[in-house]
């Protein structure tokens, strides 16, 4: 999964099978790029400004994720090895420079991922950090009506297939694909649990490793920003016909809720 990453590559590590996916779990973990200079691109994207998607998080095993209440992080399942007591990751908020004073880092508590997760669909988790980040959370839609459009990815993955993952959170906009374009390019994309963005022709913009379990996002009709996908899987980092795999987050808003329930209690 997009450990962007992977499976597929699951990103991511991205979208190709289990050998992909374990290559690109390693490349989820690489150290980041040390050049002083903010990159160009997520793939094909720019810098975010400081303070543009203050939700975003960054997790020490070299994924992404988001802040869906000050205590809990929203990412993929891939990303985390189980549920239960877990005290190993660091939560890095507040910041699109990784390397910044003003950054907070918290430690976690505890897991939730998905019930069910066996390493296709199903891909979200929650992280329960030691203390509230006192920072903006994403809301979560719990409709299909925001499963289209234009979407906007975020991120410190690497902003080329190979790359290093980044210091500088990197943004870019991708359009919806239909379930049946995204079928035909993968052949098993899970409808309903999934689903998919990315230039489907001409390729040049995606999420990359060490972008799983970051947001997919857009506007609601409020004009507010509101989550729609988790990075999850794909082919390669922003390759023509292969585009980008996110969970679908409306199809779990409300077994989210009920978990992210139980770990507040």
């Amino acid at each position: 999964m997009r450990t962007f990453l992977f499976l597929g590559t699951l990103r991511r590590t991205l979208a190709v099978g289990a050998a992909t996916v374990a290559a690109l779990t390693l490349t989820a973990g690489a150290a980041l790029a040390d050049d002083p200079a903010p990159p160009r691109g997520v793939v094909g994207g720019t810098p975010a400004q400081q303070g543009e998607f203050p939700w975003m998080v960054r997790l020490s095993m070299g994924c992404g994720g988001a802040l869906y209440t000050k205590q809990i992080v929203l990412t993929a399942a891939h990303c985390v090895s189980g549920s239960g007591p877990n005290t190993s990751i660091t939560a890095t908020a507040g910041v699109a420079d990784l390397n910044s004073s003003q950054a907070v880092k918290v430690k976690s508590t505890e897991v939730i991922q998905a019930p069910g997760y066996n390493g296709s669909g199903k891909d979200w988790a929650l992280i329960k950090l030691a203390r509230p980040v006192d920072l903006p959370t994403l809301n979560v839609a719990d409709t299909t009506a925001y499963n289209e459009g234009t979407f906007t990815v975020a991120g410190w993955g690497a902003d080329r297939e190979g790359g290093s993952q980044q210091r500088y959170l990197l943004k870019a906009t991708v359009p919806f694909v239909d379930d049946t374009a995204c079928q035909q390019a993968y052949g098993n994309l899970i409808p309903g649990e999934e689903i998919c963005a990315g230039y489907l022709d001409q390729g040049g913009v995606d999420t990359c490793q060490g972008d799983s379990g970051g947001p997919m996002f857009r506007r609601d009709a409020a004009g507010a920003w509101i989550q729609v996908g988790i990075v999850s899987w794909g082919q390669g980092c922003a390759r023509p016909h292969y585009p980008g795999v996110y969970t679908e987050v409306s199809t779990f808003a409300s077994a989210i809720k009920s978990a992210a329930a139980s770990l507040s209690g």
